[in-house]
């Protein structure tokens, strides 16, 4: 079996694993379920880091050359190591360079726009259920709820940082530095998709400029040859006409003055 075909048929089953730990972490955290049902979604947490793990195990076990594909795919260990990495799975099947394929500007930019605002968000939702977990039981936390993680991600993922609420236990800064490196990572691309967003409409608009100017200019000049031709046939039609023959044939005639005799 080779990587790519082990990557087809586990592709959809990961994705699967992502959505049911999400959906299991975020009831262990703010539901607090008593013990037979908190058993139960732990066990589910616990399986889905097996499928994590058994994928990387033979991912890395099928690749051609080992260290290569260990050193180009960290995110793959991300997802074994780090809870919180693990609903990015979850984008998997829809992969930044699957986005831009066969798509023309505005499309590519419309379809990464999208991608990395659905990508804030799992970001955004994760860290937040991840740094509630660690502080809501440490001493002199200020992160106790839900709704105040959430609010303090939006504000960190957005570079504001009111200094309202931070994490206060060391692995609750862990995640902190994860989200403030996720979100440089996306802020940097939405200024890009803008920034060509606006360098293509000041190009199309400089092109069409030119182009109504060159329009403007063969115009002007129709016109103008339009009325000479117009004068010439006007000339044209009066006594005599115009006489268009070349100079040596039509030798000017002599003043009588200057015709005399001896």
């Amino acid at each position: 079996m080779t990587q790519e075909t082990w990557q087809k048929y586990s592709e959809w089953p990961l994705v699967g694993a992502a959505f049911l730990f999400l959906a299991a972490y975020s009831i262990l955290v703010i539901a607090e379920p008593p013990d037979p049902y908190a058993a139960a979604l732990t066990f589910l947490v616990g399986a889905t880091w097996l499928a994590f793990g058994v994928d990387y195990i033979v991912k890395l076990l099928l690749a051609p050359q080992r260290g290569r594909w260990f050193v180009r795919h960290p995110m793959d260990l991300l997802m074994v190591v780090l809870p919180v990495a693990r609903p990015l799975r979850l984008l998997r099947p829809f992969t930044l360079r699957r986005v831009m394929e066969r798509a023309p500007g505005t499309a590519i930019r419309a379809r990464v726009m999208a991608y990395v605002l659905v990508s804030a968000i799992l970001l955004i939702y994760t860290v937040a259920l991840s740094v509630l977990n660690f502080e809501k039981g440490a001493p002199h936390a200020n992160i106790t709820t839900m709704g105040d993680s959430l609010w303090w991600a939006v504000v960190t993922i957005t570079t504001i940082g009111y200094g309202d609420f931070y994490p206060v236990t060391v692995p609750g800064r862990w995640a902190a530095s994860a989200l403030m490196v996720g979100g440089f990572a996306v802020l940097s691309m939405v200024t890009a998709a803008v920034s060509s967003w606006l360098v293509e409409s000041v190009t199309a608009a400089t092109n069409e400029r030119k182009k109504a100017d060159e329009l403007t200019g063969a115009d002007e000049l129709a016109r103008l040859t339009a009325q000479i031709n117009r004068l010439h046939d006007q000339l044209a039609q009066r006594p005599g006409g115009i006489d268009n023959s070349p100079a040596e044939d039509n030798p000017r005639k002599e003043p009588d003055s200057q015709q005399g005799g001896s």
